[in-house]
């Protein structure tokens, strides 16, 4: 009965979603919107992210199926002023290059959108037909890898049934920057078409040319001579790197689909700074910068995992810069490190950083297995736990100024966030100091600490709000706040019952996610994200794979897609990066219930829905190894585990669903 009404309720959920979906999931991955299927007009944005420069893309189909687009530029490495963190160099370019096409110099050209594509980059074809003639564009939009450039490669073929001549313009438009603005003056933006002129094409044929827009200051040199064909096939091999790491495979497509897209959003968002790579929340604001929840908490731990070099570096990078600002006189680490490097923002004082960063730090150190890098983190986590004990205050909880929302809503003087980091830290510090040789006694006082500031947490923020046993964010909090998911998150699952049904069973939860408190109207994604993950850690599998389902499907097929967002209505749902990793984390930390306990070794314990035969990671790169776990539901209802290394042994284990289980590489 249980297994029916899951389903059914699974089912209605889906119906409707699939009734708001305007995207599909095709055979190679990528989504696609074919424009005769859906109403219009329709409006939409998305970001993409190379290493020196990003894009939003606001782009459209109008009542009349006519693509238009706006595209807004992000030089991240071209600094203005004040050199703050929101510095730089952003330019808007609505060249529309299509049209300016012209057939037998026919300059009415009506173009009617057939599909647009979406898989790490934009694919849009467009045609236009009139009596024999015909005219198909295609156009791939993507940001390059490596330069301050992005590029828009386009075929046109005749589909018609006679041959013509087609223009295609030569363009080329330069803008310089006001000097007094720039950190390095005047900036350049060059926007040009490379292979316009006239061709005469048969019925079938088809022409090539690029539009490539790039900026570059005085000291810098136009690439533009660069083969977009080239740096379009460095774009596809990056997407191609994240297809095959740590691949989700499940009976629901979508998630699988929304976990792909959620790995390349997290990663492709990292600047090449001069302070080292950087990961980039981005939106059109933050940049060339790090914060201590986005990158040190949120998105580091999770690159480890991937396997993906760079975002591995811009992980380790972050916590050097943050390990800069260790100090004997005990002052808060600043929240963020602006400006490539050679500035800090603090405007919210102590949101709890010092928790966020030995939480990410201990966590990446361990999934990490990289010993060198260990040794490098750990007086960085040794510090941020010192610093916490010393802000402990008389309820036995960690005080803080703020939370990571910075004053948006109440967080007391002291938060649950916070101290549930902090809990954590206290157990991955433990672990990790063992995998180091660390003093016994110290690690002793680590465990010793993390079980007094569990019972703190359930003494101090343990209550009734609103009628569940549940928790309050700080102390005089009397209504619902959607952090209290954090004890799941970290494994305290002393009042998990009344907490998930307090998160998504109140008016608390919405078709957008969680709240961030009760009887307001703002979510942010990240506590939803959050909160699913804490909800699968506790064994509530069934209800978690309902709401992330239901959650995939609006984020990757509905009307903004296709990845988790920021929040609403700050931000316009911006596509910030560091909530696609917390996404992953969904499966990785939450489905799969992977807990590092030492560089070589983890606990295990899967909360697959009983709907589902099988769930499968493969090529995790985690623990210096490339493994898969692969989970089969027996015909007894007990789970059959396979730990497998790549070219190595088998690990087989047979459980009870919400059983851990300790595996060793």
């Amino acid at each position: 009965m249980k297994r029916l009404l899951f389903t059914a309720v699974a089912l209605v959920l889906t119906i409707a979603a699939s009734a708001q979906n305007r995207w599909t999931i095709q055979p190679d991955g990528c989504i696609r919107m074919d424009v005769d299927k859906v109403s219009l007009p329709h409006n939409d944005h998305i970001e993409m992210s190379g290493k020196m420069m990003a894009t939003v893309l606001y782009w459209g189909i109008d009542e009349k199926s006519r693509f238009t687009l706006d595209r807004s530029l992000v030089f991240p490495m071209l600094r203005t002023i004040p050199n703050n963190t929101h510095a730089s160099l952003m330019i808007r370019q609505n060249l529309d290059v299509v049209a300016q096409l012209r057939i037998n110099n026919n300059n009415r050209l009506a173009f009617k959108t057939r599909y647009v594509e979406l898989d790490g980059l934009m694919r849009v074809v467009e045609e236009h037909r009139s009596g024999s003639y015909g005219l198909e564009v295609e156009r791939v939009i993507f940001p390059t890898m490596e330069c301050q450039m992005m590029c828009e490669h386009y075929v046109l073929r005749n589909t018609g049934t006679i041959g013509y001549a087609l223009q295609i313009p030569t363009l080329r438009q330069e803008v310089a920057t006001d000097a007094r603005r720039g950190v390095k003056g005047s900036y350049t933006l060059l926007s040009q078409t490379k292979g316009g002129g006239v061709y005469t094409l048969a019925p079938g044929q088809s022409v090539e040319f690029d539009l490539v827009i790039e900026a570059f200051n005085s000291e810098q040199k136009s690439v533009a001579e660069q083969d977009v064909k080239s740096l379009l096939a460095e774009r596809e091999a990056y997407v191609r790197f994240v297809d095959e790491n740590l691949v989700l495979e499940t009976p629901d497509k979508v998630i699988d689909t929304e976990f792909r897209y959620a790995k390349i959003r997290a990663s492709e968002s990292i600047c090449k700074t001069k302070g080292g790579y950087m990961h980039a929340p981005g939106g059109e604001s933050y940049y060339a910068a790090i914060w201590a929840n986005d990158q040190a908490e949120y998105v580091n731990p999770f690159f480890p995992f991937l396997g993906y070099d760079v975002g591995n570096e811009s992980a380790v990078n972050s916590y050097r810069h943050f390990a800069r600002f260790m100090n004997d006189e005990w002052k808060p680490i600043p929240s963020s490190i602006i400006a490539e490097g050679d500035d800090i923002w603090n405007g919210a004082g102590d949101r709890g950083d010092g928790a966020m960063i030995a939480y990410g730090a201990s966590r990446y150190a361990l999934t990490r297995g990289s010993r060198a890098e260990a040794e490098e983190l750990w007086p960085l986590v040794e510090w941020c736990l010192e610093y916490c004990r010393r802000q402990i205050n008389d309820k036995g909880v960690v005080k803080s100024d703020k939370d990571e929302l910075e004053g948006r809503f109440p967080a007391g003087d002291a938060n649950l966030c916070t101290s549930t980091l902090y809990y954590d830290a206290l157990l991955s510090a433990a672990y990790l100091g063992r995998e180091l040789g660390k003093s016994p006694k110290l690690i002793a006082d680590y465990q010793k600490r993390a079980k007094a500031m569990r019972a703190a947490i359930e003494s101090h923020f343990g209550a009734n709000v609103k009628g569940y046993e549940t928790y309050r964010y700080y102390e005089g909090n009397d209504i619902l706040r959607s952090w209290i998911c954090m004890p799941l998150c970290v494994g305290i699952y002393d009042r998990a019952e009344q907490t998930v049904n307090a998160m998504f069973k109140s008016d608390l939860y919405t078709k957008d996610g969680l709240l961030t408190a009760q009887n307001s109207s703002t979510f942010w994604d990240r506590s939803t994200l959050y909160a699913l993950r804490g909800g699968y850690a506790a064994g509530y599998a069934d209800m978690m794979t309902k709401e992330l389902s239901f959650y995939s499907s609006n984020r990757l097929l509905g009307d903004h897609v296709p990845y988790p967002i920021e929040a609403w209505p700050e931000g316009s749902q911006r596509h910030l990066s560091a909530e696609s990793g917390l996404y992953c984390r969904i499966v990785t930390e939450g489905m799969f219930g992977i807990r590092p306990t030492g560089m070589r070794s983890f606990e295990l314990k899967p909360e697959i829905p009983t709907e589902w035969e099988y769930a499968r990671l493969k090529h995790i790169r985690a623990f210096g190894s490339d493994f898969d776990i692969e989970v089969e539901r027996l015909a007894d209802g007990k789970l059959q585990v396979k730990v497998s290394e790549e070219g190595g042994r088998v690990q087989t284990f047979k459980v009870k669903q919400g059983t851990a289980i300790k595996v060793k590489l």
